[in-house]
């Protein structure tokens, strides 16, 4: 049996182990939190090197990229340092292939109704996910991208492609140096919520980007909306749920009740191919059609 293994500096809260068969080849998979420490995730990578068939890195990711162009966060690479033979990933992969489907799945299956209530998308971090991005543009969203708000914690949206281009350019080289707890809940942070740019979450339809942006900043009602993520635990489908969600969409498959990232399935895709590396977005794209894989979908309320 192949193992994927993600280690995560986000809470050990969320830990989970699953056995599934993807294109006939048994694969383990397992998150390990650290609590937002990042040298105890560097020790645990040095631990299992060698001993898996693949890494993800969870809680952080090693770059970005932005149309086309890579930034590097020097804060996290670090946990990395000692990973000498396990081929390892942090989902930028999954985030350029898999994720830019999700537009055109929610036409498929809800367009009636997001249509009846506004193409208009809150793209949390549209830099973190390009594809999606680039995505919910060519399906014809108006959209918010809160790259500054979310991330900077500066009141000030961005409404084009072409702009969150050029904030990337601008801005990336340096919050790629800034700790990375500065612009993205690690631990226990990943516990709370702050509400806040509940204007921004009223206007829109639909909401998209990573769960812990989401729920850092979400108000209490959210009645109607659509969310549009990635890694969910039961709790976070609950609390969704409660706050009057109506569909939440997740990008990666649902394994036991809950959604992995995109680092842990891109471990899991580069396990199962046994080419020992990390796959191109072409060989991932060519492994996601094999699979069949789509978004889920789940109505709440």
């Amino acid at each position: 049996m192949k193992r994927a293994v993600s280690i995560s500096i986000g809470s050990s809260k969320r830990n989970k182990a699953v056995e599934v068969t993807l294109l006939g080849e048994k694969v383990s998979i397992e998150r390990i939190g650290t609590d937002g420490d990042m040298e105890a995730a560097a020790l645990k990578f040095k631990e299992l090197d060698g001993t898996v068939d693949a890494f993800g890195v969870g809680g952080a990711d090693l770059e970005v990229v932005a149309d086309g162009k890579r930034y590097p966060f020097h804060s996290v690479t670090p946990i990395v340092r000692y990973v000498k033979k396990t081929p390892i990933v942090d989902g930028g992969g999954l985030k350029n292939t898999l994720e830019n489907k999700a537009p055109a799945f929610l036409d498929k299956k809800i367009g009636d109704y997001i249509n009846s209530r506004g193409r208009k998308v809150l793209v949390t971090v549209g830099v973190d996910r390009w594809g999606l991005s680039q995505a919910f543009a060519d399906a014809g969203y108006e959209i918010i991208f809160g790259d500054l708000m979310f991330g900077l914690d500066i009141p000030i949206a961005i409404h084009k492609i072409s702009q969150l281009k050029t904030v990337a350019a601008l801005l990336m080289p340096i919050a790629g140096r800034l700790p990375f707890a500065w612009i993205y809940p690690t631990g226990e942070k990943q516990e709370k919520r702050t509400p806040k740019w509940g204007k921004q979450y009223a206007w829109a339809t639909v909401i998209a980007g990573d769960c812990h942006y989401i729920k850092r900043f979400m108000p209490d009602d959210l009645t109607g909306k659509v969310i549009v993520t990635n890694t969910t635990t039961p709790e976070d489908v609950a609390e969704f749920k409660k706050a009057g969600v109506k569909y939440l969409i997740t990008t990666t498959p649902v394994l036991e009740g809950r959604s992995f990232g995109t680092n842990m399935m891109e471990a899991a895709l580069v396990a199962i191919s046994g080419r020992g590396r990390p796959l191109t977005w072409p060989e991932l794209t060519e492994m996601l059609d094999k699979l069949g894989f789509e978004p889920q979908l789940q109505e709440l309320n």
